[in-house]
C-alpha cells in the first residue's frame, strides 16, 4: 500500500498526519504488528507529538477507528431504518439488509478525504483483525449496531434458527473481510469490472453474491447429512485399518526377540 504523503500538509495538520499514518499502517499490518515508531516515521513527527495528541497507541487507534466507523455506522443505521420502512416484514429481504451495510461504505469510498478506495480495505482489516484490543473496541462501541442488523437479518431470514444465522453471518463476513483486507481494493474492483464500466450497484451485487447464497441456503437435509456421515464412516475405517497395521508392525520385532532369546 502506497503511504499518503504528509509533506504537503500545513504544520497544524500534525494530528491528521498521525491519524492517516496510523490508518495506513493498520491496514497494511494490523494492530499487533504496528508500532508507535512506525507511526512517527510514516507521519514525519516525533514521539512527543503522538503523546501530546493521543497519549498512547491504544488511544490513537481508538481515535483512528472512530473517525471512520462512527459516521459509517450512523449512515448504515439510517439506511436500514429507511429500508425497514419501505419493505416492512415479510417484504424485507436479505439483499435489502446487506445493501444497508454496504451501500454507505461504497459511497464513503468515493471520498478522498475519507480514505478513498482504501476505506474498503480498512473495513476489511477492522473485521478480520483478531487482536483482543480491536475485538473489544468493536464490541464496546458498536454492539447496538451489530444487534440491530442481526435482528433485521432474522426478520429477513425467518427459516434460520438464530444460532445458525449467527454462524452464517460470522463466517460470511469474515470471508469477505479477509478478501478486502488482503487485496488492493482498486485492483479488486478493476478485476470485477473486466474493463467494463461498473457502478456501485454491480459492485455490491458481486461482493455480496456468496454471502446471499450462504445466508439463504436451507438447513442441511437428511440426504446431505447421510452423505457426510458416509464419508466420516469411510475415514474411520481407514483410520482403524492404519491403526491395526501399525499394531502388527510393532509386535513383530518383539516376537523375533523372544525367539532369539530361546
Amino acid at each position: 500500500m502506497r503511504p499518503r504523503q504528509p509533506s504537503g500538509r500545513p504544520a497544524g495538520d500534525t494530528k491528521i498526519r498521525i491519524l492517516d499514518a496510523a490508518e495506513d499502517l493498520f491496514i497494511e499490518f494490523g494492530y499487533e504488528a504496528m508500532s508507535l515508531r512506525q507511526i512517527t516515521s510514516r507521519a514525519e513527527v516525533n514521539l512527543a507529538a503522538v503523546n501530546y495528541h493521543f497519549g498512547s497507541k491504544e488511544t490513537l487507534l481508538q481515535a483512528m477507528l472512530a473517525r471512520r466507523l462512527d459516521r459509517l455506522n450512523e449512515e448504515r443505521l439510517a439506511l436500514l431504518t429507511r429500508c425497514e420502512a419501505a419493505w416492512p416484514a415479510p417484504h424485507l429481504s436479505c439483499e435489502h439488509v446487506l445493501g444497508a451495510m454496504f451501500v454507505p461504505a461504497l459511497a464513503i469510498s468515493h471520498e478522498p478525504d475519507a480514505g478513498g478506495r482504501a476505506f474498503l480495505r480498512l473495513l476489511g482489516r477492522v473485521y478480520a483483525d483478531s487482536s483482543p484490543f480491536i475485538r473489544e473496541y468493536l464490541q464496546r462501541h458498536y454492539a447496538p449496531v451489530f444487534e440491530r442488523f442481526f435482528e433485521a437479518f432474522a426478520r429477513a431470514l425467518p427459516h434460520l434458527p438464530r444460532q445458525e444465522l449467527g454462524w452464517r453471518l460470522h463466517f460470511a463476513l469474515q470471508a469477505l473481510s479477509g478478501v478486502l483486507a488482503g487485496t488492493d481494493t482498486s485492483r479488486l474492483l478493476d478485476n470485477f469490472s473486466q474493463g467494463q464500466a461498473t457502478g456501485d450497484l454491480q459492485v455490491v451485487a458481486r461482493l455480496t453474491a456468496l454471502m446471499v447464497a450462504a445466508l439463504k441456503a436451507p438447513m442441511p437435509g437428511a440426504e446431505q447429512i447421510e452423505s457426510f456421515a458416509a464419508v466420516f464412516a469411510l475415514a474411520e475405517q481407514e483410520d482403524a485399518a492404519d491403526a491395526s497395521a501399525h499394531g502388527k508392525a510393532g509386535r513383530a520385532p518383539a516376537a523375533g526377540a523372544e525367539a532369539a532369546g530361546a
